[in-house]
């Protein structure tokens, strides 16, 4: 192989002290041209040589790239071929709603005769993690109740997981489970992320869903809890399609809202349910109602089956 160290040392020691030596000696006309001639071979001779060695470097740089390129694939489908299957995404039906003026705490979005309220937003988190909350909502016994109804081993999923207030609480009775919060907030996914890893809770997971989806397998899941969330889903139909689709047969829903027959509970009545509404909403979706619970001091604790 040559290298252009060996061409310069070549032109140096070689070719540049022959033609001294013909000028010095005052070499004939012809012997010069012929000389000449002599190292204008050399030299195509010298360039051919690089050029050859050039091509030679690019293919083996080439064979290299694609076999680091073929390696890379071989990877990449292995991993891939490792992964569980991605669910197929559920598309819900969508549902006509009604429109009127909005109220001062509605969205004027009417579903089943009820106008759906505004959200609260991840700015509220704190008011979600109140200490009051237990003397208000007596969250203490709602966990007794589900811990009647919920199998250690069962997938369960807080919709409108929000802080995580209840995602963490139903981690203790899950311990062969799991529990996922779905959130449609970044913010709130995030936060809920941040918390597990911070508390070392492994069977808590956070799930960005969709306004009108919580983006989970088809009969993937046991249980659905839903706590003061459903009546701010601004698509609640296709959202309870979802949910639906993601129960498996047999599998329940948990939802608790405050109280709208009594005028006593302190929340605005936009956020508030009837039993009736709640359970007219259900059965929209193909839900049967199986009880409501009166243990709680301003919430209805209804449960509904697949």
């Amino acid at each position: 192989m040559w290298y252009g160290s060996d061409i310069n040392i070549l032109l140096r020691g070689g070719l540049c002290h022959d033609l001294m030596y013909a000028r010095d000696v005052g070499m004939e006309f012809a012997e010069r041209k012929r000389l000449i001639w002599y190292l204008i071979l050399l030299l195509m001779v010298i360039g051919g040589m690089l050029y050859l060695n050039g091509v030679r470097d690019k293919e083996e740089a080439d064979s290299l790239v694609t076999s680091s390129e073929q390696v890379g694939e071989q990877a990449i489908e292995q991993q891939e071929s490792e992964m569980a299957p991605v669910a197929e995404p559920y598309a819900p039906e969508a549902h006509a709603y009604e429109k009127r003026q909005a109220s001062r705490d509605g969205t004027g979005k009417v579903y089943m005769g009820r106008e759906i309220s505004h959200v609260m937003g991840h700015t509220a988190i704190d008011w979600l993690e109140r200490p009051e909350r237990e003397a208000e909502e007596a969250t203490s016994r709602v966990m007794k109740g589900l811990a009647q109804e919920i199998k250690p081993d069962a997938v369960v999923v807080d919709v409108g997981s929000g802080s995580g207030y209840y995602s963490f609480r139903l981690a203790s009775l899950v311990p062969q489970g799991k529990v996922i919060g779905v959130d449609i907030q970044p913010e709130m996914v995030a936060h809920l992320v941040q918390k597990a890893q911070s508390l070392e809770v492994t069977n808590v997971e956070a799930n960005l869903g969709k306004v009108d989806s919580v983006q989970l397998p088809k009969e993937s899941v046991d249980a659905v809890i839903m706590v003061d969330a459903y009546h701010e889903f601004s698509h609640p139909n296709e959202m309870m399609q979802s949910i639906a689709y993601a129960l498996k047969p047999g599998g329940r829903v948990y939802l608790l809202e405050y109280r709208a027959e009594d005028p006593a509970v302190p929340i605005k009545p936009l956020h508030k349910m009837t039993e009736a509404q709640a359970i007219k909403e259900m059965q929209a979706v193909g839900l049967k109602h199986l009880k409501t619970e009166d243990f709680l001091p301003w919430q209805h604790f209804m449960v509904f089956e697949k």
